[in-house]
């Protein structure tokens, strides 16, 4: 690939003159060198790097998508949203793992700012108490005031537009999926403690049981977000016999991983016992599990469009619809 200085002397003007045309400088150049700079930048197929471009421009055409666990397949879908759009419009997309950690999260917008992104996505969920969320917000609106958008995918109050679904009606409604096909006693694996989405499935549960007069039938068992964790939630399950009617994970791994321990055990899933979860991720529907489809892919495919349409950055708030995907690990009790 061809420099600057050579399609400057390609075009006979001096590399700050060549500096000035490709990067769109207004300053003052006759259209005569103009052409005969462009014209040398074509002949040498010359591409100015991104970065460069940045320093000029104030902006790159960089996403930034910020995940908390990058194994879980639940993210990698919200980046498959987010990159198909970015592709299309030019954009580039780089996927950043934040370990659940907010300070991490404010290291990697700091990056961003220095790589002038266009905007940032937050796609992991924040913490119910968490003493860094007033950092996270200020350095939020400082990136703003640089020109970098922000969008968050999670109830986090930024200061910045948001995309998200009800996690409270989520579980609520896979609960009275349960209820309405007879199950009374159901255990709810909750996920990582201390996570506002975690919170929320929570309180979405027992708001289900409650209403059906049902909360003494209600119980939470601790859990996480991954396969091993439901998979260990399962085997404590069966060391305290009588089973439950149904198990309500608080999200498809984790319910897959309890399906695959309780089938080790010999139980006919779901002649014995019930199993359903939340998000419908692919493994979910592989496995033939019964949970809430929730629209990842659009999040994603939505926020990059926000990032990308330079109109508004006003911090509205969009919730997002969700669907019941039943399946097969979910009986209909005798009598309902």
């Amino acid at each position: 690939m061809s420099s600057l200085t050579e399609v400057a002397r390609e075009a006979g003007v001096a590399v700050s003159t060549a500096s000035r045309v490709l990067s769109g400088s207004e300053h003052p150049i006759s259209e005569r060198t103009r052409a005969r700079v462009l014209a040398a930048a074509e002949r040498l197929h010359y591409s100015p790097s991104a970065l460069a471009r940045a320093m000029v421009t104030s902006h790159s055409r960089l996403i930034g998508v910020l995940v908390s666990d990058i194994d879980n397949p639940y993210f990698s879908v919200i980046a498959r949203g987010v990159d198909d759009v970015a592709t299309k419009a030019g954009y580039v997309t780089m996927l950043s793992n934040v370990d659940r950690r907010t300070t991490t999260e404010i290291n990697r917008l700091q990056a961003m700012r220095d790589y002038r992104a266009a905007g940032v996505v937050f796609a992991g969920s924040g913490y119910v108490d968490d003493p860094q969320h007033g950092a996270l917000a200020d350095a939020v609106r400082r990136a703003r005031e640089q020109g970098v958008r922000a969008v968050t995918l999670a109830d986090r109050d930024l200061g910045c537009p948001s995309l998200t679904v009800d996690n409270r009606a989520v579980a609520q409604d896979i609960t009275g999926h349960l209820i309405a096909r007879g199950h009374r006693r159901v255990v709810f694996i909750e996920g990582p403690t201390g996570m506002t989405v975690s919170r929320h499935r929570r309180e979405g549960f027992l708001t289900a049981m409650r209403a059906a007069g049902l909360e003494t039938n209600a119980a939470c068992h601790p859990g996480g977000f991954d396969y091993d964790a439901g998979h260990a939630a399962a085997l404590r399950l069966l060391a305290r016999r009588p089973l439950p009617d149904a198990v309500l994970a608080a999200n498809d791994e984790v319910a897959v991983g309890a399906l695959r321990a309780l089938r080790q055990a010999g139980l006919d899933v779901p002649r014995d016992i019930s199993v359903a979860g939340m998000d419908d991720l692919r493994i979910a529907e592989f496995t033939g599990l019964t949970t809430v489809s929730l629209p990842l892919y659009e999040m994603g495919s939505l926020a990059a469009r926000h990032i990308i349409d330079a109109t508004a950055d006003t911090a509205t708030n969009t919730v997002l619809s969700h669907r019941i995907a039943a399946r097969d690990t979910v009986a209909r009790k005798q009598g309902c």
